[in-house]
C-alpha cells in the first residue's frame, strides 16, 4: 500500500521543539556573557560570537524544516548511503584538514569551518536503526552484535585518527541503544569493569602492598575479576556446588597464597592470581562443553580478557594517549597537582561556579568569564558561565530543561510503531545523555576533560547543526508513528 500523507504540523511534537528552543535561548545568553567584554557589547553583529550563534540558531530551524520534507521510508532507504558518505568524509578529513589545536577534524569551506564528526552521529544512528530493524536481528547473537557494534566503532576509529578522542568516545553511547534492544547486561558490565580496571590500575599501581613484591592496583583488579567470575557462575548456573567450586579454586586459593606470602615467604601473588584465573576459566569452558551451555563460555572470555586488558593498560596509557590526555587523567585521579596546567580549566571553572552563589551575579556581570579566566568558556566550559551569572537557580533550571527533554524523548521513542523509529530515537537519547553527563561532569571536575560541547547550548555551528539534524530526523519519524504503510 502507499504511504498515507502525514500532517506534519499537527503531528510534530511541539513540546520537544519548545524545550530545545528554551535551551538554545539560554545557551545564546550564556554565550553573550562569556564572549562579550566591556568594550564590545554588540551582541547582534556577525563579527561577534553571539551574532554568529544567532545566525546559526535561525539557520538550524530552516535546516530542521527541510528535514521535515523527508519521510521515514526515505530516511530508512538511504540510511546506508548516508552512512558510507559520512565515513568517506571522515577519512578525507584526516588527510586534508588543517591542524586545529592538535586535531585534524575541521574542514574549511570559505569563511565557515565544519566538523564532520558532528554530522556522522546522525548517519551512524540511521545505519544502526536500519540494521537493527531486520526481522531476524538478535542483540544476543554474536554475529549480529558484532556487526551492530562495528557500525559505530568504525567512525570511532576514523575520528581517533583525526586526533579527536573526546568526540570518538561519544559513539560508545550506542551501546545503550543495543541494551534497550535486548543485549545482555554482560556487555555493559564488561564496559563498566573496563573503566574500573583502568582507573584502579593507573591510580594504585604505584602503591605497594606493604613490603610485598606486587602492586596494589594489579592485585585489586585481579581480585575483582576473580570475584565477578565466581558471582557470574552463581547467577548463570543453578548448580550451587559448581559455583562454590569456582569460588574455592579462585578467591580462596588467592587468599591462601596471600597468607603464605605475608607470613612465610614473600612472592608476587598476582602471578598466582593469573594462574588461578586461567585454571577456573578452563574449568568453566569444560563445563560449558559438557552441559552444552554456551553462556558459560562468556564468563571465561570475560575473565581471560580482563587479564589481557589489565596488562595492556600501561601500554595504552603511555603509548596511545596524548601527553595532555595523560596529564588530565592524572589530575582527575589525584596523581598530579597541576593548577596552572591541565587542571587550570577545571579549577577556574569551579571558581566561577562557586562565585555565582545561589542567585548568580547577573547577566554579563561574571568576573571570571568577563576577564577570560576560563578557557573555552563559551564552548566546552560554557556551563560555568551559567553557574557564575545565574547561580545555583539558573544551573538547576538549565538541568531541568535537559531532564525534561530527555524524558520527553523517551516517551517519543517508546511510542514508535517501528523498530527503526525506536532505535533511532534511543540513539538520539543516548548521544544527548552522554554529552550532557560528560560536559557537566568535566566542568565540575568529576570526569576527564575530553572537549565535547553541551547540546544546543555551546557556541559552534557544527555541533548545533549536527544536533539539529539528529533530533529533527527523529521528530520527523515520530510524525509517522500512526501512519499506515
Amino acid at each position: 500500500m502507499g504511504r498515507r500523507s502525514v500532517d506534519i504540523i499537527g503531528k510534530l511534537d511541539w513540546l520537544t521543539v519548545l524545550l530545545v528552543l528554551c535551551i538554545m535561548v539560554c545557551g545564546w545568553f550564556s554565550i553573550c556573557g562569556a564572549s562579550a567584554n566591556v568594550e564590545n557589547v554588540d551582541l547582534f553583529s556577525f563579527s561577534t560570537r553571539p551574532g554568529k550563534q544567532l545566525v546559526w540558531i535561525l539557520l538550524s530551524f530552516v535546516l530542521g524544516g527541510i528535514i521535515m520534507l523527508f519521510n521515514q521510508n526515505t530516511l530508512s532507504s538511504y540510511a546506508y548511503v548516508v552512512y558510507i558518505a559520512l565515513l568517506l568524509l571522515l577519512v578525507i578529513t584526516i588527510f586534508v584538514a588543517g591542524d586545529t589545536k592538535g586535531s585534524h577534524s575541521w574542514l574549511s569551506l570559505g569563511p565557515v569551518k565544519l566538523q564532520p564528526a558532528e554530522f556522522s552521529k546522525f548517519a551512524t544512528a540511521l545505519a544502526l536503526a536500519k540494521y537493527v530493524d531486520r526481522y531476524d536481528f538478535n542483540a544476543n547473537d554474536p554475529k549480529d552484535l558484532f556487526r551492530a557494534c562495528g557500525i559505530f566503532l568504525l567512525p570511532m576509529v576514523f575520528i581517533v585518527l583525526q586526533n579527536e578522542t573526546g568526540s570518538a568516545l561519544v559513539y560508545l553511547a550506542f551501546l545503550l541503544v543495543l541494551f534497550r534492544e535486548g543485549m545482555t547486561g554482560s556487555v555493559l558490565l564488561t564496559g563498566f569493569c573496563a573503566i574500573l580496571f583502568f582507573i584502579l590500575e593507573i591510580k594504585y599501581s604505584p602503591v605497594s602492598f606493604g613490603e610485598q613484591p606486587f602492586k596494589l592496583g594489579t592485585w585489586l583488579v585481579l581480585t575483582i575479576v576473580q570475584l565477578v567470575e565466581a558471582l557470574m557462575v552463581r547467577i548463570m548456573s543453578n548448580d550451587k556446588k559448581f559455583a562454590l567450586t569456582i569460588f574455592l579454586e579462585g578467591v580462596v586459593g588467592m587468599l591462601v597464597g596471600l597468607a603464605f606470602s605475608l607470613s612465610i615467604f614473600a612472592f608476587n601473588v598476582t602471578y598466582l592470581q593469573v594462574l588461578l584465573i586461567i585454571i577456573t576459566s578452563v574449568h568453566i569452558i569444560f563445563r560449558a562443553l559438557k552441559d552444552m551451555a554456551r553462556r558459560y563460555i562468556w564468563i571465561a572470555v570475560f575473565a581471560i580478557g580482563s587479564v589481557g586488558f589489565l596488562f595492556s593498560v600501561d601500554y595504552a596509557f603511555n603509548e596511545i594517549l596524548q601527553p595532555h590526555q595523560r596529564t588530565r587523567i592524572n589530575v582527575i585521579l589525584g596523581l598530579e597537582d597541576d593548577p596552572k596546567g591541565a587542571g587550570y580549566n577545571v579549577n577556574q571553572s569551579l571558581i566561577a561556579i562557586g562565585s555565582g552563589g545561589f542567585t548568580g551575579k547577573g547577566f554579563m556581570k561574571g568576573t571570571q568569564t568577563k576577564l577570560k579566566y576560563v578557557p573555552e568558556q563559551d564552548t566546552d566550559f560554557i556551563f560555568c558561565t551559567v553557574g557564575e551569572e545565574q547561580g545555583f537557580i539558573g544551573s538547576v533550571f538549565v538541568l531541568l530543561l535537559y531532564l525534561g527533554l530527555l524524558l520527553r524523548l523517551i516517551v517519543l521513542a517508546e511510542r514508535q510503531a517501528s523498530v527503526f523509529g525506536r532505535v533511532y530515537g534511543y540513539s538520539v537519547i543516548s548521544i544527548l545523555l552522554f554529552h550532557l553527563f560528560i560536559n557537566i561532569g568535566m566542568v565540575l571536575g568529576i570526569t576527564p576533560v575530553i572537549g565535547i560541547p553541551l547540546p544546543f547550548f555551546s557556541y559552534g555551528g557544527s555541533s548545533l547543526w549536527g544536533f539539529t539534524i539528529l533530533l529533527a530526523m527523529f521528530l520527523r519519524i515520530d510524525c509517522e508513528r500512526s501512519a499506515n504503510y
